[in-house]
């Protein structure tokens, strides 16, 4: 017998639990619909995904959960919002309002026009930055100072960091000048920003090469293409050779044209990776990285003296046109 929703109030959280647990009992909600879900819940999509496969919990149990990964208590007020949002009502900045809040400016939204990336300069403030990423040393058991640290076990051979919940990087994500940036390239104020990991790139070595990710795309490349926005944070300074985040400035531009030469036969992002030239974007601690989700993109190799250290987040509207059809 399938439960049905109760506790929370929210019947796609039911349809979501249902159609990971029972599948075939309910029809799947919409991709957007899912994401709006797990990020007004503060849920980690793999993270939600592997406690469903892993357990088979109960309804009940999987909304026990999500208190769980809040400490016991849901903020009421955001679950309402929530709640109203995915009813189709009109709902404001999870921050509060934002008239009054500097984000881009004109300037700024030139270059993403043109370039498809935009810094948002002191996206957070310094010290939080700093908070932030003592507390990823802290996680992986590292000393900031001790270069013989950074290569430790706890990090194995990734750049990403599974530290999710830390009350540093929870405060980053409600950033009012990150949401006003993010309102302004969306031209709205209903949006939800991602649970997503932190990075640590320290300087390669013979034993620890950059592992990637290289040049990329997260989106699909099937047409219609849409907007989507991705971010990182950089909680300490980073150089060019610093393991920059990187990418092809302006081809969210060009995408379509390009596409048409590609060999047939041969994977787009393959064919990227051989005739395409990413530009690392440095930038200081506290600022954020913006792009559109079309531009090809990746981390690079880290050839300074100090690891890279950031945070990763993604702002996106209750409902917004994307291409179901997925092509890489």
């Amino acid at each position: 017998m399938i439960e049905t929703a109760a506790g929370l109030g929210i019947e796609q959280l039911h349809t979501y639990w249902a159609c990971q647990c029972a599948p075939g009992s309910v029809a799947p909600l919409p991709q957007d619909v899912v994401k709006t879900l797990l990020a007004g819940l503060r849920l980690n999509v793999l993270e939600t995904l592997r406690y469903l496969h892993q357990h088979k919990p109960s309804f009940a149990q999987f909304e026990a959960w999500i208190g769980e990964r809040h400490g016991g208590e849901l903020d009421e007020a955001a679950v309402d919002r929530l709640r109203r949002a995915l009813a189709g009502e009109a709902v404001g900045a999870e921050v509060g309002a934002l008239d009054h809040v500097e984000g881009l400016s004109a300037d700024d939204l030139a270059h993403w026009d043109e370039h498809g990336y935009v810094i948002l300069r002191n996206a957070i403030a310094p010290e939080a930055a700093r908070t932030t990423e003592a507390a990823i040393y802290d996680f992986l058991g590292m000393d900031r100072d001790d270069p013989e640290s950074w290569y430790r076990p706890s990090l194995g051979h990734s750049i990403w960091v599974p530290l999710l919940h830390h009350p540093a990087v929870v405060a980053n994500r409600r950033s009012p000048r990150i949401h006003k940036a993010h309102a302004q390239l969306w031209g709205r104020e209903d949006l939800w920003v991602t649970v997503d990991q932190v990075g640590f790139n320290p300087p390669e070595r013979p034993e620890w090469m950059f592992p990637g990710p290289h040049l990329h795309w997260d989106s699909t490349l099937a047409e219609p293409h849409h907007l989507e926005l991705q971010g990182i944070l950089y909680l300490a300074d980073v150089a060019p050779d610093q393991g920059a985040f990187s990418c092809v400035p302006g081809f969210h531009r060009e995408l379509k044209q390009w596409l048409k030469t590609v060999p047939a036969g041969v994977n787009p992002n393959d064919h990227a990776r051989r005739t395409l030239a990413m530009q690392p974007i440095a930038a200081h601690r506290g600022d954020m990285v913006i792009w559109h989700h079309l531009l090809p993109h990746g981390s690079s190799p880290n050839r300074a003296r100090r690891p890279r250290v950031v945070q990763y987040m993604s702002l996106r509207p209750t409902r917004y046109a994307y291409t179901e059809e997925w092509k890489s």
